[in-house]
């Protein structure tokens, strides 16, 4: 997985050419649903690896000539599970609350050289790694009866706050965690 990541970093940089990245999004993300007492270490070590090695990983080559340059904006995908502990997906969960720590952590680092590091974090939406929340009827009912909107998220949803993260609007931003939850986090 790391080699992978470390080749998409090569083949982004050979595109826009070395140090010419301004702008990252790191989106990776997978989910294994199973209850903790029965979860595998190989379900622990893939979830880990896509949603936390990969943004480490990424932050780092990409930041570097960012840093060198002193401007530059990653944005990272966390979620509403950053925030609290979710059910039957430890690793998820242990993943996102680490996102959003490494976003505060690079900003903490980074925001003197001129770049940018906040994250977006999804409330509920429609993607694969909700397929079974949506078909499971007495969840889905649950999650939504919580969502002030009355819905779930499209991935549209998502454009406004990363494009805002990703403008000169944001340059005094830094370290945010971006809640686009239809309103769950206010419940």
């Amino acid at each position: 997985m790391r080699e992978t990541v470390q080749s998409l970093a090569d083949e982004a940089e050979k595109v826009a050419g070395e140090g010419e990245i301004g702008i990252l999004v790191n989106n990776a993300g997978t989910i294994r649903r199973s209850p903790a007492i029965d979860y595998t270490l190989e379900d622990w070590d893939h979830v880990l690896r896509t949603n936390l090695d990969s943004v480490f990983i990424l932050s780092q080559r990409i930041g570097r000539s960012m840093v060198a340059r002193k401007r530059g904006k990653i944005i990272n995908v966390a979620s509403l599970l950053s925030f609290s502990g979710g059910i039957t997906v430890p690793a998820y969960t242990a993943s996102k609350h680490a996102v959003a720590g490494l976003t505060k952590a690079l900003a903490n680092e980074w925001a003197k050289e001129g770049v940018q590091v906040n994250a977006v974090a999804p409330g509920y939406f429609r993607t694969d790694n909700t397929e079974a929340l949506r078909q499971d009827a007495k969840r889905s009912a649950e999650i939504l009866g919580r969502i002030p909107a009355g819905r779930w998220g499209e991935p549209g949803d998502l454009t406004g706050a990363v494009v805002f993260l990703a403008s000169q609007a944001s340059n005094y931003v830094n370290g945010h965690v971006l809640v686009v939850d239809g309103g769950w986090m206010a419940r």
